[in-house]
């Protein structure tokens, strides 16, 4: 069974930072990409930044420059640090692993997979 923990979450004003942590835990071979994704009120769930196992990134055009994905593939953990956060950035942040390679009795798989979310509000 493969777990994604996140933390990090909270209330912060408009102009302040977060720092989002997502650990998976589980019989993990490795992971291709992991990500974060958020879903405010009413809207679909869009991706924020993405990172590879290789390091290749991705960034939604409203986070540019102001927020900054990192992994730490030793400890299969992904980090997303939230600098000059606006009331538009207010969400539930979710944690997401593409690629989980898992062991089987028979051999490996390969899962998606998703964290629980945790809430960022900004105050303006």
């Amino acid at each position: 069974q493969v777990q994604l923990v996140e933390s990090g979450g909270g209330l912060v004003q408009a102009g302040g930072s977060l720092r989002l942590s997502c650990a998976a835990s589980g019989s993990i071979f490795g992971i291709n990409a992991m990500g974060w994704y958020r879903q405010a009120p009413g809207k679909q769930r869009t991706l924020v930044a993405g990172i590879t196992s290789g390091g290749r990134l991705n960034y939604a055009d409203s986070v540019k420059g102001r927020f900054t994905i990192s992994r730490d593939n030793a400890k299969n953990t992904v980090y997303l640090q939230m600098n000059s956060l606006k009331p538009e950035d207010t969400a539930v942040y979710y944690c997401n692993a593409q690629g989980v390679v898992t062991t089987t009795p028979t051999g490996y798989r390969s899962l998606e997979v998703w964290g629980q979310g945790t809430l960022v509000t900004v105050s303006s």
